[in-house]
């Protein structure tokens, strides 16, 4: 009998302990469609990792810019590099999933197939790092993202926190440090360097890009060209 009240206590603040991370992650994600994060997940971790291993504090390049004050080319290009289907899909490109998952049975390596909305899911909410957990709460993340958020919010918020170079944060930062511009004032070569280096932005480099990274800009450009400039305006 005693087990059993045990195991009952348990299983009840589970299943409170449950509800109250739905309701405050539901709450979260509904506040942030209208207020802008201060800050990530993935800056927070950057700063605390620097303090456990007792180096100085980065000063992290970041400043919030409304979407509508980002150069239409950057999220055209930033979409083009990335997730293409972002207009259509809700959170999940299950085209590209089948494929990194056909691919890997043939005996290539595992790719990812991560949309825009879970990298936000990722960079906002999560840390680093490979597992089942993490990888489920970001199922959750971006379920809750694509159903509470229109999908202009989605790229405003990923423009702003994704990193661009060491201790950059956001196109603007990344504008203002590697052009000495503003971010509408960008063009599509600039912004095809930008989306460019996204898929590593701790080895592909901004301030000297390699010949990988020009390279792959152009592709990004072609990308844009096929896609058009009036893409996006069915978000």
């Amino acid at each position: 009998m005693r087990l059993k009240r045990v195991v009952r206590r348990v299983a009840l603040l589970l299943l409170v302990g449950l509800a109250g991370f739905l309701l405050l992650s539901v709450g979260a994600v509904g506040v942030l469609r209208w207020v802008d994060p201060p800050t990530s997940s993935v800056m927070i971790q950057h700063r605390v990792s620097a303090w456990i291993e007792g180096r100085e504090r980065p000063y992290l390049h970041h400043e919030w810019t409304p979407l509508e004050a980002i150069a239409g080319p950057v999220p055209l290009a930033v979409v083009a590099a990335e997730d293409q289907r972002f207009p259509s899909h809700r959170g999940f490109d299950l085209v590209e999933i089948e494929k990194a998952w056909r691919d890997y049975r043939d005996g290539g390596r595992m790719r990812g197939a991560s949309t825009l909305s879970q990298q936000v899911a990722k960079n906002l909410f999560l840390w680093q790092g490979k597992s089942l957990i993490r990888k489920g709460l970001e199922v959750w993340f971006t379920l809750l993202i694509e159903s509470l958020w229109p999908k202009q919010r989605i790229l405003e918020v990923y423009l702003n926190i994704a990193q661009l170079g060491p201790n950059t944060y956001g196109v603007s930062a990344a504008s203002w440090r590697y052009f000495d511009r503003p971010p509408a004032a960008l063009g599509p070569q600039e912004a095809a360097l930008i989306a460019a280096v996204l898929p590593n932005p701790k080895r592909y480099r901004l301030d000297a890009p390699s010949s990988y990274v020009r390279q792959r800009a152009a592709w990004v450009r072609t990308q844009m060209r096929q896609l058009g400039p009036d893409y996006l305006k069915k978000l």
